[in-house]
């Protein structure tokens, strides 16, 4: 043991706000073994030194303890950002080329490494008209990559590079995102030559629906040009999204948008288990209210306005007005889309309707959208 350093039982006395801080960006909740000492409530260092990050040490000359918190954001980067990498190719069309005015006609963007043998989860829109492509990892490293997967209607993609042993990001387990909490994005913006770039800010918004098939993150993390395909951190080092697009126009400002961890588990995982995504389809079109469009809050049914013959025969019928698939009500389509990932291809699932003025009920058995 070092001199000035005291063993793992030692204890200190904390009021509750010391106990709660997170380097003054977050309020955890935090729980510790205490006991309480002439009225004063000790709790060991240890624990205080584990939960908060950093470092502690306990002086017998002068019976004090001294803790030195530790920058959040800056381990969030160092764990994370090896498993960010920089994916750059030429575009197939140099007409419709995406960098303009790039002597040497090329387009970049980011990825994050989810198998250490070499599968990269992108967006589409970064690889699906690039040829040549070629990943840069966190250490220099390049390799030639291929795109085996390119989904535009969830915007992701899979590259696969011939590599072992690259460190794998950790995805959050769920989609436990708070409005306002801390995130930090890692991409390459705007110039191939700042990849693993970081940017700092919260979460705007958790259920927005911009030009998307499902739900998005909304941040003000600056997300950038080159920024797509990288990394939506929270402060546990975790992926939460999946960065995808931002609002660019004069008087705006960090309007940034992520694909959730939930939706890029979804996609991945109908591809390595089908070696496609299977999205089944209640088997018929369906369109959303005008409150719906406008992003009004509305209670307004989705309506029928195509029915396909599987459908037919089940008893839909164009006009019908949808109000929900096992009891969980549907106002738009992404609503719909959401609560279909739940589900497969011919599974049966039952869907309220109001058809010609009844309130009536049918079993749908869906089919491959």
């Amino acid at each position: 043991m070092a001199e000035g350093e005291h063993p793992a039982d030692t204890f200190a006395a904390v009021s509750t706000a010391s106990a709660t801080q997170d380097s003054g960006l977050s309020a955890p909740s935090l729980q510790f073994s205490a006991k309480e000492i002439d009225g004063q409530v000790y709790i060991k260092a240890d624990a205080l030194v584990d939960a908060l990050g950093g470092s502690g040490y306990f002086d017998p000359d002068t019976g004090t303890y001294a803790y030195q918190g530790e920058n959040r954001i800056a381990q969030v980067v160092k764990d994370t950002s090896p498993s960010v990498v920089a994916i750059i190719g030429k575009p197939v069309d140099s007409r419709s080329s995406k960098s303009a005015g790039n002597r040497f006609n090329l387009a970049h963007g980011t990825g994050i490494v989810i198998k250490s043998d070499g599968w990269i989860v992108t967006n589409a829109h970064v690889v699906k008209d690039m040829d040549n492509i070629v990943v840069v990892t966190y250490d220099g490293k390049q390799y030639a990559g291929h795109a085996e997967l390119t989904d535009e209607e969830s915007d992701l993609a899979l590259v696969k590079i011939d590599a072992e042993d690259l460190p794998e990001a950790k995805f959050a387990d769920h989609a436990d995102v708070e409005v306002g909490e801390t995130v930090v994005a890692i991409g390459t913006p705007i110039s191939f030559a700042l990849r693993n770039s970081v940017t700092v800010g919260v979460i705007s918004g958790t259920d927005r629906s911009i030009h998307s098939t499902y739900r998005l993150l909304q941040t003000d993390a600056a997300i950038n040009p080159g920024n797509s395909g990288g990394a939506l951190v929270n402060l546990k080092g975790e992926i939460i999204g999946i960065n995808s697009l931002k609002f660019a126009a004069v008087g705006v400002d960090n309007l940034g948008f992520a694909i959730p961890a939930d939706t890029v588990e979804y996609v991945l995982g109908q591809y390595f288990e089908y070696g496609e995504v299977r999205r089944p389809s209640l088997g018929f079109e369906l369109e959303e209210s005008w409150a719906a469009i406008v992003g009004l809050p509305s209670n307004e049914p989705l309506k029928v306005t195509r029915v396909k013959d599987e459908a037919e025969q089940e008893g839909i019928k164009v006009g019908d007005e949808l109000y929900s698939i096992n009891d969980v009500n549907v106002n738009t389509l992404v609503d719909l889309n959401e609560n279909l990932k739940k589900y497969a291809p011919g599974d049966t699932v039952k869907v309220m309707l109001l058809s010609e003025g009844d309130l009536v009920e049918r079993d749908i058995t869906l089919i491959r959208e």
